[in-house]
Order: structure tokens, then C-alpha cells, then sequence
């Protein structure tokens, strides 16, 4: 493929790419992640007090987190909902995590949304939203 940037990526990409960034999260991969969101890239997470506006905001965040002993246990994906258009995808799921924080392990389900932009022969994620899981998504 060339740079087409308003070509509409695949179902099989934004699959891939979403599995790409949950990989990486479960492993606490913090180049591997990171690699997958651009500069410009913007985040919501419930938990926190405010958007973090840029992925170096996410980055000093994450590294706070690892300084505290910090790490991903597990992380896996499910009820995928992929949504493509011309130049970019939006990809939902219900993600179910487990990591270790303050001397034990913590498991949650939340709700996640990624937006991702062609860029070059593949994608890269330009925005995240992670919110609560009330039990509700379609499956």
C-alpha cells in the first residue's frame, strides 16, 4: 500500500492495531506502547483528574506509575466493535485488566475506545477513552 491518507483501513488492521497496543500494555512494554500512539495523541481515563492532552503527558504519567512498582498482570480484550472510514477507524471493546499496584494486584472492567488515523501503510492511534464498564455493551 502507499500513503493514502484517506484510504479506509481494513477490519483486519484495526484488529491488528488494537491487538498491537494490548499487547504491548500487557506486558508493560513502555516503547512498544508508546510507539503506537502519536505525538498529538490525547487520553481519557476515568480514574484521573484530568484529559491528558499529548502522549508525552500519558508517558510521564506511566512512568510515575512504574517508579511506584507499577505493572500490568494481565490484560484482555473482548466484544470488539470496529467502526472504519476514510482515513482513520474508531475501535471499542470491553477490556478486562489486572495489574500490580501498591504491593497487590488489582482486576477491573472497563470500556475503551481508540481512535486511530492512517498513517503510512498503517495506523496509529491518535485518541483513547477508557471509561467504567457498567455491563451494558452489545456483544
Amino acid at each position: 500500500m502507499t500513503d493514502q491518507p484517506f484510504r479506509t483501513p481494513t477490519e483486519a488492521e484495526v484488529l491488528r492495531a488494537s491487538a498491537d497496543i494490548v499487547a504491548a500494555f500487557e506486558a508493560t512494554d513502555t516503547e512498544r506502547y508508546f510507539a503506537a500512539f502519536a505525538p498529538e495523541t490525547s487520553f481519557i481515563f476515568h480514574p484521573e483528574p484530568a484529559r491528558l492532552d499529548t502522549r508525552a503527558d500519558y508517558e510521564a504519567l506511566w512512568a510515575s506509575w512504574i517508579e511506584g512498582g507499577w505493572r500490568v498482570v494481565s490484560c484482555a480484550s473482548s466484544k470488539p466493535l470496529v467502526t472504519a472510514y476514510p482515513g482513520g477507524a474508531v475501535f471499542s471493546h470491553v477490556v478486562d485488566t489486572t495489574v500490580f499496584v501498591d504491593g497487590a494486584e488489582e482486576s477491573y472492567t472497563e470500556q475503551e475506545t481508540i481512535v486511530f488515523r492512517v498513517d503510512g501503510d498503517g495506523l496509529i492511534a491518535v485518541h483513547e477513552h477508557l471509561s467504567a464498564y457498567t455491563g451494558e455493551a452489545s456483544a
